[in-house]
């Protein structure tokens, strides 16, 4: 006996008009995060962001991504962020554990908050790797993150069914 049943697909759309956008940039290896972050701006713009609904948040080094991006989501004021950061292989260890820990602080922030969190932290064997990513041969992995954090603010809301602000003014 065939059941017929039809499963409904729900998917985020590139519409950035009336979202709100946190983008936090690490300022170490800023030749290349200040690239991304032009990167990730023109995504957002392109797909109808208003300049004055884009935050920007500076931070020392891809390590203090985590806990601004928590802090900026628990606000209340971004319907997804952008998180941009670069960590250069260099010839200790250090590389490895500023990478895992800025990938599982941006992970768990965003599981934290439920707001939406885009992962740009470069993680490149040589700075040659880091340029390719940041516009040149690889494309721009900021615009990339730009698009994805629209895509993800969108597919929030139609899950939720309202908007960041109405549920800001829900939990009140």
């Amino acid at each position: 006996m065939a059941q017929n049943t039809q499963s409904v697909t729900v998917r985020g759309d590139l519409n950035a008009a009336g979202l709100h956008f946190g983008i936090i940039v690490s300022q170490f290896n800023n030749f290349i995060t200040d690239r991304l972050l032009a990167g990730a701006l023109d995504a957002l713009r392109r797909a109808g962001a208003n300049d004055s609904k884009v935050e920007v948040v500076r931070v020392p080094g891809s390590f203090e991504i985590p806990l601004a991006a928590k802090k900026l989501a628990a606000a209340g004021r971004c319907d997804a962020i952008v998180c941009i950061g670069c960590i250069l292989r260099g010839e200790t260890a250090h590389f490895d554990y500023v990478a895992s820990e800025a990938a599982r602080g941006i992970q768990l922030a965003q599981l934290d908050t439920g707001v939406p969190m885009a992962f740009c932290v470069l993680t490149c064997d040589t700075l040659e790797q880091a340029i390719d990513r940041a516009g040149l041969k690889s494309g721009n992995k900021g615009y990339e993150a730009g698009l994805s954090a629209i895509e993800m603010a969108s597919l929030s809301r139609k899950i939720s069914g309202k908007s960041r602000a109405a549920r800001r003014l829900q939990r009140r």
